[in-house]
């Protein structure tokens, strides 16, 4: 029965998304964080996790199968708009899936584990190329971002449901013990988003109603008691400082805030205060990484230590590593790209990560309404912000963080387009406005 609806349902979405593409792209924004767990089987695949089915899963691979088929049937839609990510994206894409098989070859990556992560980091790329080939104009693309933020909305209400019980704040559906971490990388980039374009809209009532965005997201956020998200969250305001046509009073409000620091520490939560505290409280008998004489706890000594293990693993195979899951779990972005892809999977990745922040400082640069501005900007920010996330979590293979991270990256992008085509005479055929000038 369970299964009789699951194949109903998947082949109404795939006839409504076949007629209306954007109602698709509206389920897969809902489904980023709200999408429930439809189980997990067998013994652990990878890292000790087992395969686990989400609703996100079925529906993304339903509405890009749809896209596909519309495509096919109308050849004037195209498979793939020409954007400045496309290469670095198929580069990122070859190295990560080559070094993957050569550790299969090797015996360094073994079962399944393998395949199913790179078919997931895959899966980020086509929440990009749906969003960006489907785009006709700004309106809908404001559409996206508002689904987007409504999203966020109810999972932050959510989320500070969950302070009372003194547990760590996670998003919604994320099994018995949850994933604060993730919550707060995710929520770090939607307060940048909501930020950015606070920061350099010019209507008083936008500029409100982002600002209780960030508000009510900061809730949560802080309750996540995500010590990476934190750190995260420095580097986003430095870069919004530094970037936002306000820059005075960004950087007068840091100056301020830092000569006020204990103060402003002072109205923190006690169990926000205790978990940054515990950062620098060694435990008798558990691992210790000591800088100078300052000892660290143990999370944060055994991702050093894994950070040392994979330099030591790399210089085995340097250049194209282990293959995705065939070196030890870590929790450090740029240390397990490193060790799983090698040199060349690093270089992508970078080149990946480049490419972003020159495409959305360059929409910034030319976009020229003050709320499409701001949203480039807060995601500029929050890229940055996540790099910063990524020094202690593996935050771009993290499907929560990930599938917005490119939802956000496409609508940024394709907004120059979107905005020239408006501005140039329109054209006899039906394909969308963002395709017309690519």
């Amino acid at each position: 029965m369970d299964s009789a609806f699951v194949l109903a349902a998947a082949l109404a979405v795939f006839l409504v998304v076949f007629v209306k593409t954007e109602f698709g792209l509206y389920l897969v924004i809902f489904s980023m964080l709200l999408s429930p767990q439809f189980g997990s089987g067998g013994g652990a695949i990878a890292e000790g996790r087992r395969i686990v089915v989400r609703g996100e899963d079925i529906l993304l691979l339903v509405v890009a199968l749809s896209w596909l088929a519309k495509t096919a049937v109308n050849k004037e839609l195209g498979l793939a708009v020409k954007t400045p990510l496309n290469r670095p994206i198929l580069a990122y894409v070859v190295a990560t899936v080559l070094a993957t098989l050569i550790g299969y070859a090797t015996g360094t990556v073994a079962g399944v584990g393998g395949f199913f992560y790179v078919l997931k980091y895959v899966e980020y790329f086509v929440v990009y190329y749906m969003v960006v080939n489907n785009l006709v104009d700004r309106r809908q693309a404001w559409r996206l971002v508002t689904a987007a933020f409504l999203t966020a909305v109810i999972v932050s209400l959510i989320g500070m449901t969950q302070i009372p019980s003194g547990q760590r704040v996670s998003a919604p559906f994320e099994g018995k013990d949850g994933e604060p971490n993730t919550f707060g990388g995710y929520l770090l980039l939607l307060m940048a988003v909501a930020g950015g374009i606070a920061l350099e809209t010019a209507r008083l009532r936008t500029r409100a109603l982002c600002l209780g965005l960030v508000g009510l997201m900061s809730i949560p956020f802080v309750f996540t008691l995500s010590r990476t998200s934190y750190v995260g969250a420095i580097p986003a305001v430095v870069a919004m400082a530094v970037l936002s046509s306000r820059r005075r009073v960004m950087i007068g409000a840091l100056i301020v805030g830092l000569v006020a620091s204990p103060l402003v520490f002072a109205l923190f939560p006690d169990t926000v205060m205790k978990r940054v505290r515990y950062t620098f409280e060694p435990e008798r008998g558990q691992p210790t990484v000591r800088v100078g004489a300052i000892g660290l706890d143990p999370s944060t000594s055994a991702r050093l230590i894994s950070v040392q293990q994979a330099f030591e693993g790399w210089t085995h195979r340097p250049i194209f590593g282990y293959g995705v899951t065939g070196f030890a779990f870590m929790d450090q972005q740029f240390a397990r790209t490193l060790v799983e892809t090698g040199i060349v999977g690093l270089a992508t990745f970078l080149a990946l990560v480049w490419a972003v922040l020159k495409a959305g400082v360059g929409s910034f640069r030319v976009l020229r309404v003050p709320e499409e501005r701001g949203l480039a900007l807060g995601f500029v920010a929050g890229t940055i912000g996540l790099l910063g996330h990524a020094v202690g979590a593996n935050t771009f293979i993290i499907v929560r963080i990930m599938e917005p991270f490119w939802f956000f990256a496409a609508i940024v992008i394709a907004l120059p387009g979107l905005v020239l085509a408006e501005a140039a005479p329109l054209p006899a055929t039906g394909a969308p406005l963002s395709r017309r000038v690519a």
